[in-house]
C-alpha cells in the first residue's frame, strides 16, 4: 500500500487526536520511520563509545587500569556491545515482520526497544565518563562524574516528558455562535 491508498476500514480518524489527516497504516509507517531515525542516531553515539572503548585496550597505558578500573570497563564494553545488539534488533524485528501487516505491532515492540536502548545509551555514556575522570584525575572525580552524567540524564528526560506533556494537543471546546 502507497502514499494515500487506503483498505478497507482504515479512515483517518488519527486527524481528530493530532491534526494530522493519516490512515492507521500511514500513522504506522511515519512511526516506524521515526524510530528508525532515533536508532540512527543511537547507534552512532554507542559507534563512537564502543570504538573508543575497545580502544582503549591497545594503549600502552591500559596496564595501569587498577582492579575498580578494569571491571567498570569492562562492563562498559558489555554495555557498548547491548547498546549495538538492541539496535539490531529492531532491524531484525522489522524483518521478521516485513510484508505481514504487522507495522502497528511492529512500532509498539519497536519503541519498547528503542527505551531500553536509550536507558543503556545514557549509561554508557556516564560509565564513560566517569572511568575517563577516574582514570585521568582520581576515583571521587570520577564517582562525581558518573553520578553527574545519571543525574543530568534522568533529569533531562524528565524535563522533555514534561515539556512534552506541557505541549500536547488540549481539547477545545466548541465555539458558541
Amino acid at each position: 500500500m502507497r502514499g494515500g491508498e487506503r483498505t478497507a476500514g482504515e479512515s483517518r480518524s488519527a486527524a481528530a487526536l493530532d491534526g494530522r489527516s493519516e490512515t492507521p497504516t500511514e500513522r504506522a509507517d511515519r512511526n516506524w520511520s521515526e524510530i528508525l531515525q532515533e536508532v540512527r542516531i543511537t547507534q552512532t553515539s554507542t559507534q563512537i563509545l564502543g570504538g573508543f572503548l575497545l580502544a582503549v585496550a591497545f594503549q600502552p597505558r591500559f596496564t595501569e587500569l587498577d582492579d575498580y578500573q578494569r571491571p567498570l570497563y569492562l562492563v562498559l564494553v558489555g554495555f557498548a556491545g547491548l547498546a549495538t545488539a538492541l539496535g539490531l534488533a529492531l532491524v531484525a524485528l522489522h524483518r521478521s515482520h516485513f510484508g505481514k501487516r504487522q507495522k502497528a505491532r511492529v512500532v509498539r515492540v519497536g519503541n519498547s526497544l528503542l527505551i531500553v536502548n536509550l536507558a543503556v545509551v545514557a549509561v554508557l555514556a556516564s560509565g564513560v565518563t566517569g572511568l575517563v575522570f577516574d582514570f585521568a584525575y582520581n576515583r571521587t572525580a570520577g564517582l562525581i562524574a558518573l553520578a553527574a552524567g545519571l543525574i543530568v540524564t534522568a533529569g533531562l528526560w524528565t524535563l522533555v516528558v514534561l515539556a512534552g506533556g506541557a505541549l500536547s494537543p488540549r481539547p477545545r471546546a466548541p465555539r458558541r455562535s
